[in-house]
């Protein structure tokens, strides 16, 4: 099992105890303010169990623009039924504050979420990157399409958000639309980072970006830390000139670098990532509520030793135990 990166099991186990006690004596703020829901998105190959799912939205009853959030997809597979919805709660919280109710939706192969994981690229063959967006894509279409019948959703203002391979996911989505979806946003998007600086068949991943700005007609929004080991901007920026000259509409963001790897930028860089949004938002005349909603959900700075899955944990746990 991946272990966080220099810290022993014993330092791990009093990391953890450290964190409860902390949150035990913080007195978080009141969350009367939102509404939470979990519940399940139907989808015939998700099986019985369909998507694990969590919907947070302002409390006030209403009609709400809806944004999607998909998760990325770690390297170690053995972490991917033990991911949460919740691990994402803090950056949900951004876009619900803006008057935006959220969908933080787990993928076919993760957290609860029945079926099997099929959206993998097999790197040690012939890497179809293409299927492998649009197979993910194809679990985001089933939670736009199910949530869009709600009646606190405003099914005709509909925005894809993700990171990493659910950013990649977002960008596929935005070239075969969903009724209703005006805009795709993805923070360090991409597909089959096998370690630092290194993505296999690289050629194809690039040629994906290109096959999906052939279709892509809404406004995009692409978010890299200078310093990331997943997808660094020099790279990136291949993937968004392929997917602009092919049609794709896309504004893209070089962020300077930004803790230990930036591809966690999305987590560990909140408040400097916002003005991004909301930038975007304006420019494109989409919805953001006026005076944003108080933050009622902890985030504590994550200790730097933490690798990519003890990041994920560390948010979720502070994520969970502050609602």
């Amino acid at each position: 099992m991946k272990k966080l990166a220099s810290l022993t099991f014993e330092k791990q186990r009093r990391l953890a105890l450290l964190l409860l006690f902390l949150l035990a004596f913080v007195s978080p703020a009141a969350a009367q303010n939102t509404f939470r829901e979990e519940l399940r998105v139907p989808m015939p190959e998700a099986g019985e169990r369909g998507l694990q799912t969590l919907l947070i939205r302002p409390a006030p009853a209403g009609r709400y623009p809806l944004v999607v959030f998909s998760h990325g997809a770690p390297r170690d597979a053995d972490y991917r039924r033990k991911m949460s919805p919740f691990q994402s709660l803090p950056v949900a919280m951004e876009f619900v504050r803006r008057g935006y109710a959220v969908a933080i939706v787990m993928r076919r192969g993760y957290g609860t979420s029945g079926g099997n994981y099929s959206e993998g690229v097999a790197c040690e063959r012939d890497g179809n990157f293409t299927a492998s967006g649009l197979t993910s894509a194809a679990d985001l279409r089933a939670a736009f399409e199910f949530l869009a019948k709600r009646a606190d959703i405003d099914p005709n203002v509909m925005i894809a958000v993700g990171e990493s391979a659910g950013g990649f996911s977002s960008i596929a989505l935005s070239a075969n639309p969903p009724r209703g979806l005006v805009a795709a946003i993805t923070f360090a998007g991409g597909r089959g980072s096998t370690g630092p600086f290194e993505i296999c068949q690289q050629e194809k991943l690039v040629q994906a970006f290109a096959n999906y700005g052939r279709t892509s007609r809404v406004p995009t929004l692409w978010i890299y830390a200078a310093n990331d080991t997943f997808f660094e901007p020099r790279v990136a920026r291949q993937f968004h000139e392929a997917f602009r000259n092919a049609g794709g509409i896309a504004e893209f963001i070089a962020h300077p670098r930004h803790g230990e790897d930036g591809h966690n930028f999305i987590y560990r860089g909140i408040a400097l990532w916002t003005p991004y949004i909301d930038d975007f938002l304006r420019k494109n005349k989409l919805p953001r509520a006026r005076d944003l909603l108080p933050i009622s959900v902890l985030v504590l700075q994550a200790p730097p030793q933490l690798d990519e899955s003890g990041l994920r944990g560390f948010q979720g746990l502070s994520a969970r135990r502050s609602q």
